[in-house]
């Protein structure tokens, strides 16, 4: 009898060692990047949002949310071979959601116009267009907090390397005319390029001008300044702006200015210089002229920008098809109470972190007749490229 009680009582021990071990909690399986895909997995907009992984056999690895068509983290093989991530951003959907704590356009697939419109009207076909106005007077990035960077994105991965994103804007959107069909599409490729396309259609005259807004800072380290980070800039000129960073419809030569980066230089030798625009903007937030661009047709196989750092060996050179790339310094970084905000790995990011390279049209380029117009019409195919290809040097 007192066996058959061990017996009865060893089997109840097992049981609850087994049942024990079944409510043990297992640790996230994370990203290279560190990220926990857990913390993008959730609805917004009563759509599915999550996280996407892109990699390719050399190491690089990009993952990608559905909200807002953004990059979270780009992981490139540094020249020790350590997997270092070069954007900036959030570690989870939250903080990407939240407008009113932690606005940001980190990583953004932005539309329907990148940039700024002065005073958010323009004239199309006579009729002048009245759109939401979110910075000062202007529009920007599309209308901001209700623009494409803060929607959500119907997903579709292709394999390892693929990733197509699909939007449905409606006519009127932030003021702009026409329902639009917008897909983005990432690629990363075998030989370390990240691809990304923009495509749209509209069943009415309208304006689109994307970009991917990613903020990188190749040295990995995003607890201080960019100044080592060494820019290159195929331009030899650019549109200067007002104090509050629109055109003033002028195109000026860079030569003899703090704008030139023909030849590739540090930013940390230029961006505190007294030239004007550079004090207007505490740093750079410019249009560059693309000399990639000529005759209405922007030659995508020629390199129209790069970066580099001089402490991993990371190397990004930059193609695209349009006519000018914005060139941001991350000047509102680090500054009032953004300097509080913790990101992915619980840091705060300092003034001059990173650097933007935007393809775009030329900011607010509906008011200006003789620049490259982002007019699409009914029955036209809108279509913009940017690539960046990573190496070490």
């Amino acid at each position: 009898m007192n066996a058959l009680k061990c017996s009865f009582l060893s089997l109840g021990v097992a049981a609850l060692m087994l049942s024990c071990a079944g409510n043990t909690q297992q640790k996230p399986v994370l990203t290279v990047s560190g990220l926990d895909p857990a913390k993008f997995d959730t609805t917004i907009q009563d759509k599915p949002v999550k996280l996407f992984t892109l990699k390719n056999a050399n190491g690089m690895e990009v993952c990608i949310t559905n909200y807002g068509g953004r990059i979270v983290s780009l992981v490139v093989p540094d020249k020790d071979g350590k997997p270092t991530d070069v954007v900036l951003g959030f570690d989870n959907i939250a903080q990407y959601a939240d407008t009113i704590n932690t606005p940001s356009d980190y990583g953004s697939s932005v539309g329907r116009y990148a940039n700024r419109i002065k005073e958010g009207k323009f004239t199309l076909n006579g009729e002048e267009i009245q759109l939401k106005k979110n910075d000062g007077p202007n529009c920007l990035h599309g209308g901001g907090n209700t623009g494409w960077m803060h929607q959500v994105y119907e997903a579709e991965q292709i394999g390892d390397s693929i990733l197509k994103l699909t939007i449905v804007a409606a006519d009127g959107e932030n003021g702009f005319p026409g329902k639009i069909m917008a897909v983005t599409t990432y690629k990363l490729t075998a030989d370390n390029v990240l691809d990304m396309t923009w495509e749209a259609e509209t069943d009415k005259p309208t304006i689109i001008n994307q970009t991917n807004h990613n903020y990188y800072n190749l040295s990995g380290d995003f607890t201080q300044p960019a100044y080592d980070m060494v820019l290159y800039v195929n331009a030899d000129n650019f549109t200067p702006s007002d104090r509050l960073y629109i055109p003033t419809g002028e195109i000026k030569s860079v030569e003899g200015t703090p704008m030139d980066f023909r030849t590739p230089h540090a930013l940390g030798d230029s961006i505190k210089s007294e030239f004007d625009q550079i004090q207007n903007a505490t740093g750079y937030d410019h249009n560059f002229c693309l000399n990639t661009y000529k005759d209405g047709i922007g030659n995508d196989s020629i390199v129209c920008a790069s970066l580099y750092s001089p402490k991993t060996g990371i190397f990004m050179e930059m193609f695209t098809n349009e006519p000018g790339v914005q060139v941001y310094s991350g000047n509102f970084q680090g500054v009032g109470p953004d300097a509080k905000i913790a990101r992915k790995g619980g840091i705060t990011y300092p003034k001059h972190v990173s650097v933007c390279l935007e393809s775009q049209k030329y900011p607010d380029s509906p008011n200006h007749a003789d620049w490259v117009q982002p007019v699409l019409n009914p029955g036209e195919k809108y279509f913009s490229h940017a690539a960046y290809k990573f190496s070490i040097k």
